[in-house]
């Protein structure tokens, strides 16, 4: 039970961070991102690796130099399906 506990809350990070990037119109620099998650630097910062490793995220430079995430097409279906996700748990009151 312990285990799937863990991996609902981790699946809940990943959807929380990439509805943060989504309501700031698809575009956020890292610092906000971090304070909008609520994790800790390092935390934040697997989270980040992971989400750009696996395609969900992608960084974008500007001509100033500034960093922003974005989400890709595959972060954007991960928002969908985990709010089917949720829509079970709901109507199934797991």
């Amino acid at each position: 039970m312990d285990q799937i506990k863990r991996k609902r809350d981790r699946l809940e990070v990943i959807y929380d961070i990439l509805k943060i990037i989504r309501y700031h119109n698809n575009s956020i620099k890292p610092t906000p991102l971090l304070r909008y998650s609520n994790l800790s630097s390092q935390s934040f910062s697997e989270y980040l690796n992971e989400l750009l490793e696996k395609g969900l995220l992608k960084e974008i430079i500007d001509e100033k130099g500034k960093k922003f995430l974005t989400l890709t097409d595959k972060g954007s279906k991960y928002l969908e399906k985990y709010k089917l996700i949720l829509g079970f748990i709901e109507e199934f009151e797991l």
